[in-house]
């Protein structure tokens, strides 16, 4: 499967996911004029490398977003279940959680992805501004 790489925009985060490397890459700012159809594909894309996966390596997601809207968290949602459904068939994913040590708002949202996706092995990584 090609990997996939979308660079940052004023409004979009970089996007570069690494399935020949089982590493999976979100970082910036996410509040695109239509997150559906932003993260429609990504998602997809996401879902068709999980389904096609047999590896049973670990795959590695490493998540730096300084800020997302209510449209972009939903979006989020669905691509950490995707993720989830995976750990839960048995293969191990690794959230990275990356925040700045001050912004209790992304920590907190990290905090309530690790209790709602249980299967990810989730790490909180405080970052100093």
């Amino acid at each position: 499967m090609d990997n996939l790489f979308i660079a940052a925009s004023a409004s979009s985060p970089e996007v570069d996911f690494r399935f020949d490397q089982r590493m999976l890459s979100l970082k910036g700012e996410s509040y695109p004029e239509n997150a559906a159809q932003f993260w429609g594909e990504i998602i997809t894309t996401l879902r068709r490398f999980l389904a096609d996966d047999q590896d049973g390596g670990t795959i590695t997601v490493n998540v730096a977003l300084a800020y997302f809207n209510s449209s972009s968290t939903k979006m989020l949602f669905s691509l950490f279940d995707a993720l989830n459904e995976k750990a839960e068939a048995g293969t191990e994913v690794v959230l990275n959680w990356y925040h700045d040590e001050e912004d209790d708002t992304i920590f907190e949202f990290g905090q309530e992805l690790q209790e709602d996706f249980s299967a990810l092995v989730f790490h909180d990584h405080a970052v100093q501004s």
